[in-house]
């Protein structure tokens, strides 16, 4: 018997989710279909001149936002950042240097700091248990 394998696919939005683009900026006929995993695959591997052009330059969506600014997502709805930026405006942005967002810099910085102490924390933690465990 062959096992008769399905065609995984996904909704637009979803895949550009995972390839870092905003949808709406897409062509039409990536946003009115359905991606294969093949397809996107493919994508990832071998970006059209529409995907380059958009991780490139933008719009880019709020994580890819954040991300370039240095800031989490929450970071920028407290700035006023609704909106997808183009790399322009990313640009223009850091220049600026807002007061938004030299705060939400230095508590991303904080969040980062703090995750690192825990990470370090648990692992020393862990290696104690390991520790205690091979002497009993």
């Amino acid at each position: 018997m062959t096992s008769h394998q399905s065609t995984q696919t996904m909704k637009p939005a979803t895949a550009a989710k995972k390839l870092g683009v905003y949808l709406e900026a897409t062509p039409a006929e990536f946003q009115e279909g359905l991606v294969t995993r093949t397809e996107l695959n493919a994508l990832q591997s071998d970006p059209p001149a529409w995907l380059q052009e958009l991780r490139r330059n933008g719009p880019h969506p709020r994580p890819v936002v954040a991300s370039k600014l240095g800031v989490s997502i929450a970071g920028l709805a407290r700035g006023g950042v609704s909106e997808p930026l183009t790399t322009e405006q990313i640009d223009a942005l850091k220049q600026e240097n807002p007061e938004w967002l030299q705060k939400e810099r230095a508590t991303q910085a904080e969040v980062r700091k703090e995750a690192a102490r825990i990470k370090e924390r648990d692992a020393a933690r862990a290696a104690e248990r390991s520790g205690d465990d091979a002497r009993a």
